[in-house]
């Protein structure tokens, strides 16, 4: 077996869940660790699994991760707390043994994608999450189970809670019935806490840098998303480093202003993230069905509304940026919409408090991962992506 080096081991926590919208981590990472100075913040309006704010963390840079998708921000938080292999654990047995859950969902569907005991355990854990995820313990396990929530099965032991699915997105229920019944494929009763463990310990066993951080559930183009100081709660806020402390409503070293800010902002057409992410979304408090909702997502009626919309969030980032600091946004386009990448971002940009200073092609598909990857129904071929990088006027 090859043995992980340290730098290896200290990223395994960036795919604590899947998700779609993702660019690799060391698009950010190498941008810190070449310009950005020991004591600089970051800032990512559109932070998705939190990418950006994971490689700020491992260069030991405070970072704030903003994302209107409840799942995205679940995720992301769970990338800048530091809680042990012990605390996340007793927590997780401590919570399977609370009584029942009040709402275990019902219908063909739920009876075919997971055994009886293991929605029970599910619900347990969602139940618990409602009531109470500030503390580091919790952010950690709530996304360690979002990320076990549903995959393919394995013939040794079991890395997924449900019946043969997708890892990445969530079946859909009317699909999956027919496929799991057509194949005779029923869910087992999987050791809901042994499949915890093992995720826990790969990714909470090796300790990163953490200077701290903020992820927040917000709407980018609202200016209050960015009032760091404002009250929250448990799932709208979520804390990283002085967890306790900052769900008490201390508000320890936030910035007042960021140096950098790394983005990729959904491409123009890609409206698809709640309802391919619906199993996750449930499990953070959306409803047991598949919501077709574009509720806090930009307009994509066209390339003029998208682009306003897009005009909105890059003004309020402008407004808590540092007189020197820098945009760096990665950007590409859905083939099934005919308007130009380029230019829907340029006019997005225009008027914004922002001066585009380069354009640098980020290649293709072919050439590491591509946002639209995931959303396409039919193959496509990969359009050019690409860096523009801004700083204020």
């Amino acid at each position: 077996m090859k043995r992980l080096t340290n730098r290896e081991m200290s990223t395994l926590l960036n795919g604590i869940c899947p998700y779609f919208t993702m660019f690799p981590l060391d698009f950010p990472y190498r941008i810190l660790a070449r310009h950005a100075g020991p004591s600089q913040t970051v800032l990512d309006p559109f932070c998705g699994r939190g990418t950006t704010n994971f490689a700020a963390r491992l260069l030991g840079l405070y970072s704030v991760g903003i994302d209107a998708s409840p799942v995205a921000a679940a995720v992301a938080a769970a990338k800048l707390v530091s809680p042990t292999v012990e605390e996340i654990l007793a927590e997780a047995k401590a919570i399977l043994q609370r009584p029942p859950a009040a709402h275990v969902p019902a219908g063909e569907f739920w009876e075919l994608a997971y055994h009886p005991t293991v929605l029970q355990a599910i619900a347990r854990f969602r139940e618990a999450f409602l009531e109470d995820c500030t503390t580091p313990a919790r952010i950690a396990l709530r996304a360690i189970l979002m990320g076990a929530l549903h995959g393919p099965k394995r013939k040794t032991l079991p890395s997924y809670l449900s019946n043969q699915s997708p890892r990445t997105y969530a079946p859909k229920p009317r699909y999956a019935v027919r496929y799991w019944r057509s194949r005779n494929l029923l869910p087992d009763n999987v050791d809901v806490l042994g499949v915890i463990e093992r995720r826990v310990r790969r990714y909470y066993g090796s300790a990163a840098p953490n200077p701290g951080g903020i992820v927040r559930w917000a709407d980018s183009r609202r200016r209050e998303a960015f009032e760091l100081s404002q009250a929250h709660d448990a799932l709208a806020f979520l804390p990283s480093a002085d967890g306790d402390a900052a769900a008490r409503g201390a508000a320890p070293n936030r910035p007042r202003s960021f140096n950098w800010i790394i983005t990729s902002p959904p491409y123009y057409g890609m409206t698809t993230y709640i309802p391919d992410q619906w199993l996750r979304h449930w499990f953070v408090g959306g409803p047991d069905e598949v919501e077709y909702s574009v509720a806090g997502q930009l307009a994509h009626s066209s390339p003029d509304e998208f682009a306003a919309d897009l005009q909105r969030v890059w003004r309020n980032v402008h407004a808590v940026a540092a007189d020197d600091a820098r945009l760096v946004v990665r950007f590409g386009g859905v083939s099934q919409r005919k308007a130009d990448p380029r230019a829907v971002l340029e006019a997005s940009l225009a008027g914004s408090g922002w001066r585009i200073v380069d354009i640098r092609p980020a290649g293709t598909a072919k050439n590491g991962y591509r946002q639209a990857d995931g959303f396409l129904k039919q193959p496509s071929t990969p359009g050019e992506e690409f860096d523009v990088w801004a700083r204020p006027d």
